[in-house]
């Protein structure tokens, strides 16, 4: 079968996050299965046209604004009807495939935009595409859509979306789960240690996790803070200076981007991950943390409540505030007894979250979805 996805970023992007590692690897799963499969996305700086990455072809045209117009162009004048289905993946905005391609068509989205549109597009561009979502979104209802965790799903129906039409994919990770959970005292730092992984934009709101670390470390003195990703503009020059100015700025490491094998070595090191973000399409940096034996504290929205089990894998504030997280910073990382049940029981959940269960799931999905 030909596959053509339709998506504004690939895995080799720098803004690329979450929603790339997931389309990366399936397509990879796919391709063991002898489909062909084909990514049309945007150019970024020093990237190619065209390329092979991990056995399928990746077409680059546009922007990560003209992208839309310019794969539609070239959609119409080199790939109309070659495929047997595609995918509209919607990162904020949908290619709106639906109205040219001659394919079955089907949409894959992670989480929807809302209130993130004020956290990562400026104004007034922010307000128009809050006030435009919802009316795109309904020219879409129609169809059938691919997702990851149920708050997308109950997102997706609030807009005319058909239940039936709804199909919920396992999320996965691309990192091995430790075979064995080691004792804390084995692997942890010798001081306890909290870790923000991820992009430096605003959405994720790392400002609260840094406020956190600062109260909580007024009762544990010896607590530490790494932080790991990159950003860019006004947002991370913040986060750096938030960081200097922090009279505990001695106890907070800044990493930068980093390998995998250093962030293998950091997620197993720390002894709690923290994600404060406004919303996710499921929060796949709280199952990798899992897998490496450390459970995370989150804050109550989409997505990040369906990685977290309250109080079993991991803990879900009350309150999205840096006053709740450093509370419960201070509760779990104080109580051993709860930390080691919690630990292994987010290690024991990340080991049914893989992409191979996200494979048989999808797989299913195309049969149904080619027989009618």
């Amino acid at each position: 079968m030909k596959i053509l996805i339709l998506s504004w970023k690939d895995i080799k992007n720098p803004l690329s996050g979450g929603a790339e590692i997931f389309t990366d690897e399936l397509i990879k799963k796919l391709v063991t299965k002898n489909y062909q499969v084909t990514l049309l996305t945007s150019k970024f700086r020093g990237s190619l046209d065209k390329e092979i990455i991990n056995n399928y072809q990746v077409i680059r045209v546009g922007n990560r604004w003209t992208v839309y117009t310019k794969a539609f162009n070239y959609y119409i004048k080199y790939l109309s009807g070659k495929f047997d289905l595609v995918i509209d993946q919607i990162n904020t905005i949908p290619f709106f495939a639906k109205f040219y391609v001659k394919e079955k068509n089907i949409l894959l989205i992670h989480q929807l935009c809302r209130e993130v549109w004020f956290y990562e597009i400026f104004f007034p561009l922010n307000l128009a595409g809050y006030l435009i979502e919802p009316f795109y979104l309904r020219l879409l209802k129609d169809k059938q859509v691919v997702t990851v965790s149920e708050s997308t799903k109950k997102d997706l129906l609030k807009y005319g979306f058909d239940n039936k039409k709804i199909y919920i994919i396992s999320e996965g990770i691309s990192i091995k789960p430790l075979e064995k959970l080691p004792l804390v005292e084995q692997i942890k730092e010798s001081n306890p240690t909290i870790l923000f992984l991820g992009n430096i934009r605003p959405m994720k709101r790392l400002e609260h996790i840094i406020k956190s670390f600062e109260l909580a470390k007024k009762e544990i003195k010896n607590l530490n803070f790494w932080i790991v990703g990159v950003g860019k503009d006004r947002y991370f020059e913040k986060i750096m200076r938030l960081i200097k100015n922090s009279i505990y700025k001695n106890d907070i490491t800044y990493f930068g981007k980093v390998n995998n094998e250093e962030k293998m070595r950091l997620l197993q090191k720390a002894h709690l991950l923290c994600v404060t973000s406004v919303k996710e399409g499921w929060g796949l940096v709280v199952t990798e943390a899992n897998s490496q034996g450390t459970p995370a504290i989150v804050y109550n929205v989409d997505g990040l409540k369906d990685s977290v089990k309250n109080n079993e894998t991991g803990i879900i504030c009350e309150k999205n505030t840096p006053e709740d997280l450093a509370e419960n910073i201070i509760k779990l990382l104080k109580d051993k007894e709860r930390y080691e049940i919690l630990r292994k029981n987010s290690w024991e959940w990340s080991k049914e979250i893989n992409f191979e269960k996200s494979l048989k799931d999808f797989e299913k999905i195309i049969y149904q979805i080619m027989k009618n």
